[in-house]
């Protein structure tokens, strides 16, 4: 592992910043009553079935195995309620088509007037600029996602490349993740360690059981990363920042490709239109899925 980078500095981090900035006009799709009713239309069941199926969708009818090794951190027998029951239910191709439908409608609500104009023009064409510069190699749900043609509305284009740059990221961090050494539970135990965010708040949407969670506690304490407190101890610390430090290294191509002006422009227009959805209530904070903001 290369030395840790302290909270200071990954609070700086341009892909880092980037990220959550731009999350908030992704990820209001996993709380907006339109895609909960769009989903139960094309006939999922349940909330938890609408995250899997819609999220996995680009890729096709995979099964529960493929979902859980490319979301990590989700037990593989939550994931196995829902998918691949999804793909009887439903099909791909329905459930991508009320996915975009969905974030149209809910962003045309959110935003307001802002949905159109100059400016969600220009961040539109930042992101896809950025988006665009990305490799699919080693990032199985950004190749998937990328394989989507892009939307023609500026609000949707918008959207389209924050689920390319948040998944090209997700790829990152589990990358990032597998070569810590850090396991799906181990990965929320670490957060909790750190003080930020309760058990309580994460492992009910996560599917690890009691034994389970405490198993991955037991493991951290033995490498000497947890204390008996379950908060985690400097060596701890130096771990996750290593982590987190890769995962932004990793996230790092598509600012480099749009430049620290193109970046800094795309991080001012977005986070008033983000900033908007959030005070609309399409991102609450706090929230179980765990999004930053700001």
């Amino acid at each position: 592992m290369s030395e840790p980078t302290n909270d200071a500095t990954l609070a700086i981090s341009l892909p880092r910043a980037m990220w959550k900035v731009l999350e908030p006009c992704h990820a209001m799709i996993y709380f907006a009553a339109e895609a909960r009713a769009a989903y139960s239309e094309a006939g999922l069941k349940g909330y938890w079935m609408g995250y899997f199926a819609s999220r996995s969708a680009a890729m096709g009818p995979v099964g529960p195995e493929v979902v859980a090794a490319t979301f990590y951190n989700f037990h593989p027998r939550m994931v196995a309620r829902a998918i691949p029951d999804a793909w009887r239910f439903s099909s791909p191709d329905q459930i991508l088509a009320a996915r975009y439908g969905s974030a149209d409608a809910a962003l045309r609500r959110l935003l307001g007037d802002a949905v159109v104009g100059s400016a969600i023009e220009e961040a539109a064409q930042l992101a896809y600029v950025a988006a665009s510069a990305c490799d699919v190699a080693g990032r199985p749900l950004f190749a998937a996602h990328s394989a989507h043609p892009w939307p023609e509305a500026a609000h949707m284009r918008l959207w389209h490349a924050a689920t390319l740059l948040r998944e090209y990221r997700g790829d990152g961090h589990v990358a990032a993740l597998l070569a810590g050494g850090i396991d799906g539970c181990e990965a929320h135990v670490t957060l909790v360690g750190t003080g930020t965010v309760s058990r309580e708040a994460i492992q009910p949407h996560r599917g690890w059981s009691d034994e389970e969670w405490e198993a991955a506690e037991a493991r951290l304490r033995a490498r000497g990363w947890l204390d008996d407190a379950g908060m985690l101890t400097p060596a701890g610390r130096d771990a996750r920042a290593w982590v987190e430090t890769r995962t932004d290294a990793l996230a790092s191509r598509p600012w480099e490709a749009l430049g620290a002006d193109g970046s800094a422009r795309l991080r001012e227009l977005a986070f008033t239109l983000s900033d908007a959805v959030v005070r609309a209530g399409g991102v609450p904070i706090p929230n179980p899925m765990g999004l930053p903001w700001p």
